[in-house]
């Protein structure tokens, strides 16, 4: 969980940012919803636009239900005419069982190929709405949830919930008509019997109850230790690097193998429940065999049943109780569609609390203009981050927020494109309330680049026009060698086509933080957010930067928040935040001059600029300063 020094320098607050804002509006925990309450909300948004093969799929098991339960009465009929009966008569016996087992095997194949396209399109359905949900949530809400959860959900979960439909449904409803077709031929043979055979059925459903109950919870916690265990292995290879720097392989590999361990004692949890389902039948079933074989014999041995009528009654007896026992087995599988399901919910029920209000227009931007009004910001457990700021950002001026590590510049910063809304007061461009505005026209109105810039695992042309598809190859090259990436891009062996790997790693820093400045200027908004875009940077990748963003900030108004101090001595006005509050505020001169905090930070910081040595760039010329220095 992140401390509050690096909540407010992210903007991490968590979902809910503050008590004040809507959040993300999510519905009752899921968890509490029964069986009957998931499977109809699958059946109404999921299963009911594909009801013509859902139909289909049923007509199929209906046949498959109805040809089975013919095979009981024609042994009856086949053994009872063996003897006085021509052999012609036999054959039709015969060839009405070679007729109903075709059409068995028949129509069961169309019924699980339907079902089985119905849960192929249900699995990309969700996965569809889920990654929809997720990319217009809320930042806060995305940012509290490890990436390992959602690959689980988007995989692990998805799966689970395609599988319970395809088999579940499919057996469901298969094995359920089948037994009740053989039900209905048991007491079209002997009614007496047939209430003898089936005595046994509520015991075997209450039982299969309570093991798909066990078989739910197990399943829950299995799905939970997935997205634990992907989690685990995501932070491991994404910090590969500083695993291996530190020698903890043997630590990774052992919280790795925890997960593992978790997942593997509920995965035999919810095995067991669902292996118990069938020998559980089956010991209760043999107690109706067993009555039907001495009641049925005995009515044999006086008379009142021939032998034809025993056997028929036994074989739909016996081909009843098999999916009788694939039935208990579903249920425990359903369960486990169920807990999967219920993980699902809550990322397709998600709302975004941010966003805007109905019949909201777009932002019309003439100078671009910004203007912090008495904002107040809360994290979600209502602890201030930012107390009555006031800020103006005229058109085309460069203003800088200066401070402590945590004192909430960023915080500001993300207050801008509304990553955040405040707990009162507003943010203004041009005179209009971002609130009220549309997202997309505000977020296109403004360019981000940040500490850490991310790159996509794509080329680097591609790269550059994230944001700006229809950019031609000549706007992109010049964009790039106004950020000073050109000559180095071409280098490359594929040039603007070399792919730069899982977020730029095959680039150094001060590279790949210049293809950021470049899709910045590509892209051409008239407000730029700049957030310590230098400060991770080595002296020389400093200096090349530098030069990169004093071309991107002409013309621009632009708010930067700085690491190093000398790096806005020229911007029009700083603001001095701390603990939340603008503590001062002025030019560089002014500042230094008040002896205030900023004068304490230039100082601590005048020796480190001192011992710096002079960069120069690839070119071999020196690297101008931002804004001319």
């Amino acid at each position: 969980m992140p401390s509050q020094k690096s909540a407010a320098d992210t903007g991490q607050g968590g979902p809910g940012a503050h008590p004040d804002s809507p959040g993300p509006a999510s519905p009752a925990d899921p968890a509490e919803l029964t069986t009957g309450q998931v499977v109809g909300r699958m059946a109404r948004e999921y299963l009911k636009p594909h009801w013509r093969l859902a139909a289909s799929a049923l007509a199929a098991s209906v046949v498959v239900a109805g040809a089975t339960g013919v095979l009981p009465i024609l042994i009856k009929h086949a053994l009872d005419n063996i003897v006085g009966s021509d052999a012609w008569t036999l054959l039709l016996v015969a060839v009405g069982a070679i007729a109903a087992t075709s059409v068995q095997a028949v129509a069961t194949y169309f019924a699980k190929v339907n079902m089985s396209t119905i849960g192929q399109y249900i699995v990309a359905t969700i996965q569809r709405r889920m990654f929809d949900r997720i990319m217009h949530a809320d930042l806060a809400w995305v940012s509290s949830t490890h990436s390992g959860r959602f690959i689980s959900g988007f995989l692990f979960d998805a799966s689970k919930v395609r599988d319970s439909i395809t088999t579940t449904v499919i057996d469901l409803g298969q094995n359920l008509l089948t037994v009740i077709a053989l039900i209905g031929a048991m007491f079209y043979l002997n009614w007496k019997l047939a209430l003898m055979g089936t005595a046994v059925i509520p015991f075997v459903a209450i039982l299969v109850r309570q093991l798909g109950r066990r078989s739910r919870k197990a399943a829950r916690q299995t799905m939970q230790g997935s997205g634990d265990l992907s989690a685990v292995i995501s932070e491991a290879l994404g910090g590969i690097r500083v695993v291996k720097a530190y020698d903890q392989e043997a630590t990774e590999i052992e919280r790795a193998s925890r997960s593992i361990d978790e997942v593997l004692r509920h995965s035999l949890r919810a095995l067991k429940s669902r292996a118990a389902a069938s020998p559980v039948t089956g010991i209760l079933s043999g107690f109706g065999i067993a009555a039907v074989i001495y009641f049925g014999g005995r009515s044999v041995q006086t008379g009142l049943l021939t032998i034809g009528d025993l056997a028929g009654f036994l074989s739909a007896m016996m081909l009843a109780y098999e999916p009788l026992k694939k039935l208990a087995s579903t249920q425990t599988l359903m369960q486990e569609g169920v807990a999967a399901a219920i993980r699902v919910f809550p990322i397709l029920d998600i709302e975004p609390g941010i966003r805007a209000p109905e019949g909201a227009g777009p932002l019309k931007v003439s100078d671009g203009a910004i203007r912090f009004e008495d904002v107040h910001f809360r994290y979600s457990d209502g602890t201030p981050a930012l107390r009555g700021v006031s800020i103006d950002v005229p058109k085309g001026h460069t203003v800088a927020l200066v401070g402590p590590s945590g004192a909430g510049k960023s915080t500001i910063l993300n207050l801008v494109p509304r990553f955040y809304d405040p707990a009162s007061g507003r943010v203004l461009i041009d005179g209009q309330d971002v609130s009220q505005v549309t997202l997309a026209s505000l977020r296109s109105a403004s360019s981000l680049v940040t500490q850490e810039p991310f790159l996509f695992d794509d080329t680097i042309r591609a790269n550059i026009a994230y944001g700006s598809p229809d950019a031609t190859d000549a706007e992109i090259e010049e964009a790039a060698r106004n950020a000073a990436a050109h000559d180095f891009i071409v280098s490359l062996p594929a040039g603007y086509e070399t792919t730069v790997g899982e977020a730029g790693f095959k680039l150094s820093g001060g590279q790949r933080q210049r293809i950021a400045i470049a899709r910045a200027m590509l892209k051409n908004a008239a407000i730029l957010l700049l957030d310590e875009a230098t400060s991770a940077l080595d002296t020389a990748s400093e200096m090349q930067v530098q030069s990169a963003l004093a071309r991107l900030m002409e013309g621009r108004t632009t708010l930067v928040i700085a690491h190093r101090l000398s790096t806005i001595k020229h911007a029009h006005n700083i603001y001095v935040i701390d603990g939340g509050r603008v503590v001062e505020q002025g030019t560089h001169a002014e500042l230094v001059a008040q002896g205030g905090l900023y004068a304490e930070l230039s100082r601590s910081q005048f020796i480190e600029d001192e011992t710096r040595s002079p960069a120069v760039a690839q070119d071999g010329a020196p690297q101008a300063a931002l804004a001319g220095e």
